[in-house]
Formats: structure tokens, C-alpha cells, sequence
């Protein structure tokens, strides 16, 4: 685990650009980063903990690594490039599981959006990706790619929207005894930021495997706030959740987790 949290680090000092600029706001920055899709690159390293799979109450940390890069294609239209990289240490989280550790698969979203806005909603729309980059008992094995979209709308100190992709796999990495992906995610949210740059927000995680005909959905309730160290911006924040569906599958999904996030804003 700690080479996988060392590699994460230096792709984080690789990405990272000039420092934010004196004349950006602490709110105005925090509210930027409730937009999963606003001008602002940011690297985000969220730890989770999830608890209580199937009747050995297994547990899951999952350290996931979230760049979001903006390009600028035109004075219409921006180019939103997000990618999930995960890593994961898990135990006993079906009956015959022991524990594993290593890399899960990447999720790479590709987001195109117009740069203006009218009465304050904001959409995107591209192609999602799921890399087999996961190891043996992490990972699908499987390539696979989809639709994803995302529409929201800000209202001062609230925004509130939701963000869906569903990934099919098409080809399969080396054999072909994972099942195969097919899968809806939908994640809608909404947050609400203080003057002070406190941001308080609520949104589910939901997953429907089609596969297998379940639902996992949790609920996270979260709380963070934008600080500067020297010229650096950092939000940090923690959250609890609880799963109102489990996918059953592999002996029964988690109960209740939490989360902690610090993300790192590098503004244009």
C-alpha cells in the first residue's frame, strides 16, 4: 500500500501547475469544486472505509485518486478530462475471500461542455472508459466504455445536480472468468457553501448492475472546508454513509462507511 500512495503522490507533484491566485476567493473556489465540471483543476485524494460485508463483517479501505483536468477547445466549448484511479486493501468481504491489496480498475470520463451558462445550469455530455488496470480479485478484467453525463444547476451558495454514466465491457483482459460489466451509475447531489468556505453537502453513489439485478446505494453526508497553506489551496473534509441497497452479490455489500478527502486546487 505505501509504494501505491507514493506513486499517487508523484503524479500529484507532476500534474500540479502554478500556484492559485491571490485575487481567488476561498468560497467562489469552494463552490467551484461542488461543480464536477467548472474551469478549476484539482486533485483530489479521497480514503474510504467501507464496513460489514456478508456475515464475516469484511472491510474495505480504498484510497482513490481523482484528477480533473479542463482543456480549452474553443471560446464555446471546454474538454473535462476526470479520472478515477483506485487503490484498495480488502478482507473477508464474501465467504471464501481472504485479503487482497492492489489497484482497481481506472474509470476515465471524458466531459464536453460550452463555457456559458444560462440562468445558471450547466451540462455536459461524453464517453466514459473503464481501464482493466485492476489486479486478480480488484478488478473486472474487462474493457469497457459508455455514455456519461452531467447536468446541474447553481443558485448563489447552492448547487445541486446529478452526474450518470453507464459502461458496458466490449473485450476481455487475458481470460474470461470475471462477469461482465454492465452497470448504471447515477450520483445526484447537492451542497450548499458558507461565506467563510465551509461547504456542506448530501449525494448518493448509486450503482444498478444489471447483471445481476441489484441496486448498491449509499448515502454520503459530508462537511469540508477550503484552507490555504502559504500559496497552496487545500480543501479537507470527512463524511459518513450508510447503504440503504447492498448488492448481494459475493455474500452482501457494506452497511456503513466514511470518508475522508483532501483535495488539492491548482486554479487557472
Amino acid at each position: 500500500m505505501t509504494r501505491y500512495c507514493l506513486l499517487a503522490l508523484a503524479a500529484l507533484a507532476l500534474v500540479a501547475p502554478a500556484p492559485a491566485r491571490a485575487q481567488d476567493s476561498n468560497a467562489e473556489l469552494a463552490k467551484k469544486l461542488s461543480n464536477p465540471v467548472s474551469n478549476l483543476i484539482s486533485v483530489p485524494f479521497q480514503f474510504n472505509y467501507d464496513c460489514c460485508f456478508g456475515p464475516s463483517d469484511g472491510g474495505r479501505y480504498t484510497l482513490n485518486v481523482q484528477p480533473v483536468i479542463p482543456v480549452s477547445l474553443n471560446d464555446n466549448w471546454s474538454l473535462i478530462i476526470r479520472t478515477i484511479v483506485p487503490i484498495i486493501y480488502q478482507e473477508r468481504v464474501s465467504p471464501d475471500a481472504g485479503s487482497a491489496g492492489g489497484l482497481g480498475d481506472t474509470t476515465q470520463s471524458f466531459f464536453f461542455s460550452p463555457k456559458a451558462s444560462a440562468n445558471g445550469v450547466t451540462w455536459a455530455i461524453g464517453p466514459a472508459f473503464l481501464w482493466p488496470t485492476g489486479e486478480e480479485e480488484l478488478g473486472s478484467k474487462k474493457w469497457g466504455a459508455g455514455p456519461t453525463a452531467l447536468i446541474l444547476k447553481q443558485q448563489g451558495a447552492t448547487i445541486y445536480g446529478v452526474l450518470a454514466n453507464h459502461i458496458w465491457s466490449y473485450a476481455d483482459l487475458g481470460s474470461n472468468n470475471h462477469q461482465k460489466v454492465n452497470a448504471t451509475f447515477v450520483q445526484p447531489f447537492l451542497s450548499w457553501t458558507s461565506p467563510t468556505a465551509t461547504t456542506v453537502s448530501i449525494n448518493s453513489e448509486a450503482t444498478y448492475n444489471w447483471q445481476s439485478d441489484q441496486w448498491s446505494i449509499p448515502i454520503n453526508m459530508s462537511v469540508s472546508h477550503l484552507y490555504k497553506f502559504g500559496n497552496q489551496r487545500v480543501s479537507l473534509g470527512g463524511a459518513v454513509r450508510v447503504y440503504l441497497a447492498r448488492d448481494a452479490v459475493g455474500g452482501g455489500g457494506p452497511e456503513w462507511g466514511a470518508r475522508f478527502i483532501a483535495t488539492f486546487l491548482y486554479p487557472k
